[in-house]
């Protein structure tokens, strides 16, 4: 039929065979007929036929019905078996809600060393640690997960909910993806001007962990504390 055959050793085919099962194929035949015929745009929709929708954003009465849901949901998006969920802290209508990106370890919202600052910050615009709420976009501690624009956008609808529920008196941005997934620009852009957001004056500003690799930068987050609490005309 063409070219040699190039036979393959009993050792060599046994640790094909292993790669495999390691991969999860343990049988070299389908229990069903595959037509390979047919175009990859019908499989495609197949598979997402067969596929479960993800569980829609639930419509709670109360924060605690809305934690709850945060806390037992198998449903939440960037969940995965390798991911650790990290919920949020605070009280309802707290002085302040501070909305971070996603957790850089499972110790909370915001944790280490930034959230060591973020106290700091609070302190430094007279709010204490038991007046604030804190929260991230995403629920998970996921070492090396990016998220996808669908992500994003399921968490932003999550965030308005949460935002909501929570009634703080200010909202307080941390970081890059908070500004995108809600404002739809980038920090840079957000940063310097007062957002309402579900009816919470906001405000955008640099993440603690990106204070404490440029601490040069502390000035302009004290700035944007400053508009953050400035009275509403």
């Amino acid at each position: 039929m063409g070219g040699e055959v190039e036979s393959v050793g009993a050792a060599e085919a046994r640790s094909a065979l292993a790669w495999w099962l390691e991969a999860g194929v343990d049988a070299a035949i389908q229990e069903d007929a595959r037509n390979w015929l047919k175009p990859a745009s019908a499989i495609v929709r197949e598979k997402a036929a067969a596929s479960p929708a993800p569980a829609e954003t639930p419509a709670p009465d109360t924060l605690a019905q809305f934690r709850e849901w945060l806390a037992t949901s198998e449903h939440l998006p960037m969940a995965g078996r390798a991911a650790r969920r990290v919920l949020p802290h605070g009280c309802e209508r707290a002085a302040i809600m501070m909305l971070a990106e996603a957790p850089e370890d499972p110790s909370g919202p915001i944790g280490g060393d930034a959230w060591e600052l973020a106290k700091r910050m609070l302190a430094a615009i007279h709010i204490p640690v038991e007046a604030a709420y804190s929260a991230a976009l995403s629920f998970f501690h996921a070492p090396g997960a990016r998220m996808t624009p669908a992500e994003r956008d399921a968490l932003a609808e999550i965030a308005r909910t949460h935002i909501r529920l929570a009634a703080p008196e200010r909202l307080l941005l941390l970081g890059e993806g908070p500004c995108q997934a809600l404002l739809g620009k980038p920090l840079a852009q957000a940063r310097g001007h007062v957002h309402k957001i579900e009816g919470v004056r906001t405000v955008a500003t640099f993440h603690p962990r990106h204070l404490v690799n440029r601490p040069l930068d502390k000035s302009l987050a004290w700035q944007d504390l400053l508009l953050l609490m400035e009275d509403e005309s």
